[in-house]
């Protein structure tokens, strides 16, 4: 190699080519002993490279470079405060939340100035990460107090991610929602980095401003204190405010409380007032008849009471009485407390059969891998009931079968189904029960024995859109009539956004279950048929609004006149529509009262 391409030349201040002393590894240039190398390290460092060219920007722009110095560094101050204030429900999201005076940023300041360089940016660092952990957590619990009715557990609920991404699937397609995993992704990604480098940008400014840093942090803790003591309010506000610290008190104490809730509930599952109740003395008085146990999705009480709802939903409750009435059926309402809301629909389903309180997924956990009663399974130990459940929701391996005690279950695959989804509902509920009773309710037991059967209808699941219509029963067929229907609804994207849509959507998918159920009740049943049919919760925040109740819609319908009179007790309306002031019990009641209004002898199982 040439002594001109061999030796690296730099330009000096005054413009000419000068020989360096030394080639970058320190070897004299005029050595005969190492020939140049090419290697990393001859190369310009980028970050160096980069800070070069900063500094002569700056140079060359000072007033745009200090603009922007003051703009970063309020975006940074905004980013922190708007963490710092970050409040963990929608309804309390205003700007006065976030013109307080947190008093975590006035114990970070004073601690941040006290400290040398290395230790202040590396508490900057972890500071501003877990800032944004805790505004993740305070984010999720937005979307979980909106569509749930509850914070986010961070030990029980990291399950429930697969069931919204599934949701989604069902409701804007698999690329969007692929789409958008990614795009949360990369902004929880965002939200850390960018809530740490703030952090250390602050600190650094603390740093080199210590007098004034100091002052304004003595006088910032100064008003903290006299408007904590005072009372002190900003636009309705408590202008003094620890938000981050109690929620992570709030977070600490959720992850105590589920671990304690754990073992408890694991004791209060092995006691069971009719765990050791022959067979024999089970639900004597509903022998031979056809029972059938039936869910509709999300049916709660703001669809019979709601103004804008209510109107359509009572006319329909109303009139399908009528119905059931000529057909010879009558029927008495009440009220349900359900132990979840907004979704979650197998804790209210487990609630209502095993007559314990299955708020989480721990507790559903622990009660499937039990041997406590389910309602279900007390009708197969009498020996006279073979069990059936339908559920067109069911699209995967359902291991919970065994827990309630069903001999046969039909999930989505096997009901013949050839026509459109409805967002996420697999098939129309008109279409489910025409299945039921082709494939189970016409066909009487081989064994002589009667029948109780458990349905879970799905065209009232959230996002409400589209919504089937009822079609002639003779002309159900494999379901593809229900093309033209699907396509001239709304598409699902038509309630995600809009409260009043989905109130509207809501009620009209309320009203469609409701006929289909009964008209099938009307057209199908028998002397012997008993139907109790309940919501398994109440609709999201979205159709019922904030701070809604979790109480549920529940009926008891029946030829049998001295079915009805064992349960004159309770109290009940006479109809389909439950009086507002009906009583109101816990789901988790309906279990064993249940079993005693039809006879049932209590044998209690012990812990």
């Amino acid at each position: 190699m040439s002594q001109d391409t061999s030796t690296r030349q730099e330009t000096g201040t005054d413009g000419e080519t000068e020989a360096p002393d030394s080639i970058p590894d320190g070897t004299p240039a005029d050595s005969p002993k190492r020939p140049f190398t090419l290697t990393l390290r001859s190369l310009p460092r980028p970050r160096f490279a980069v800070r070069a060219r900063a500094r002569r920007w700056r140079a060359a722009h000072p007033g745009a470079a200090q603009a922007l110095s003051v703009t970063v560094t309020l975006l940074a101050a905004a980013l922190v405060v708007v963490a710092l204030g970050m409040p963990n429900s929608v309804d309390r999201v205003h700007t006065s939340t976030f013109v307080r005076i947190p008093a975590e940023a006035v114990i970070g300041a004073a601690v941040m100035i006290a400290l040398p360089r290395r230790p202040r940016v590396a508490l900057a660092v972890v500071s501003g990460v877990a800032l944004a952990a805790m505004t993740v957590l305070n984010v999720l619990d937005m979307g979980f107090n909106q569509y749930l009715g509850r914070g986010f557990n961070a030990v029980l609920d990291w399950s429930l991610f697969g069931d919204a991404e599934s949701y989604l699937v069902d409701s804007i397609g698999h690329t969007a929602t692929v789409a958008a995993v990614i795009a949360v992704i990369l902004l929880v990604l965002l939200i850390f980095v960018l809530l740490a480098l703030s952090m250390v940008r602050l600190s650094n400014l603390l740093a080199r401003h210590p007098v004034l840093a100091t002052r304004g942090t003595l006088i910032a803790g100064v008003v903290w204190i006299t408007s904590s003591s005072l009372g002190l309010q900003m636009f309705g506000m408590p202008l003094a405010t620890d938000t981050t610290a109690n929620a992570l008190k709030d977070q600490a104490h959720r992850i105590s409380n589920a671990i304690k809730d754990e073992a408890a509930f694991r004791k209060v599952a092995k006691v069971d007032a009719f765990g050791n109740t022959p067979g024999s003395q089970l639900v004597p008085d509903l022998r031979g008849k056809d029972m059938i146990f039936t869910f509709i999705e999300s049916y709660g009480r703001s669809a019979v009471e709601d103004p804008i709802m209510a109107p359509g939903v009572d006319a329909t409750l109303d009139a399908r009485t009528k119905a059931l009435a000529k057909a010879g059926f009558h029927a008495k309402s009440g009220w349900l407390t359900s132990a979840t809301y907004g979704g979650s629909s197998w804790l209210g389903h487990s609630t209502t059969m095993s007559g314990l309180w299955i708020s989480n997924q721990q507790r559903y956990r622990t009660v499937m891998a039990s041997d406590h009663l389910s309602l279900t399974d007390a009708f197969k130990k009498t020996g006279g009931f073979d069990t059936v459940g339908v559920m067109p929701g069911v699209q995967k391996g359902w291991p919970e079968q065994k827990w309630y005690g069903l001999d046969k279950v039909y999930n989505a695959f096997q009901l013949g189904y050839q026509g459109p989804k409805f967002s996420w509902s697999t098939m129309p509920d008109q279409y489910t029960l025409q299945q039921f009773q082709d494939r189970v309710h016409s066909r009487k037991p081989a064994d002589g024995k009667s029948r109780m059967s458990f349905l879970i209808l799905t065209s009232s699941h959230q996002p409400w859109a589209p919504i089937p219509k009822m079609v002639p029963w003779d002309q159900l067929g494999n379901g593809s009539v229900f093309d033209s229907i699907e396509k001239a609804g709304h598409p699902s994207s038509y309630t995600l956004t809009d409260d009043t849509h989905s109130k509207q959507e809501y009620g009209k998918s309320i009203q469609y279950s409701v006929t289909a159920l009964t008209e099938w009740l009307e057209r199908y049943g028998t002397k012997d048929t008993v139907l109790v049919f309940l919501g398994d919760h109440q609709p999201n925040a979205h159709a019922s609004g904030n701070h809604a109740s979790r109480d549920v819609p529940v009926s008891i319908v029946a030829k049998d006149p001295k079915l009805l009179d064992k349960v004159a007790s309770w109290n009940w309306t006479d109809g389909l529509r439950p009086a507002h002031n009906a009583p109101v019990w816990k789901m988790s009641a309906f279990r064993d009262r249940f079993l005693t209004a039809f006879g049932s002898t209590p044998h209690p199982k012990k812990n």
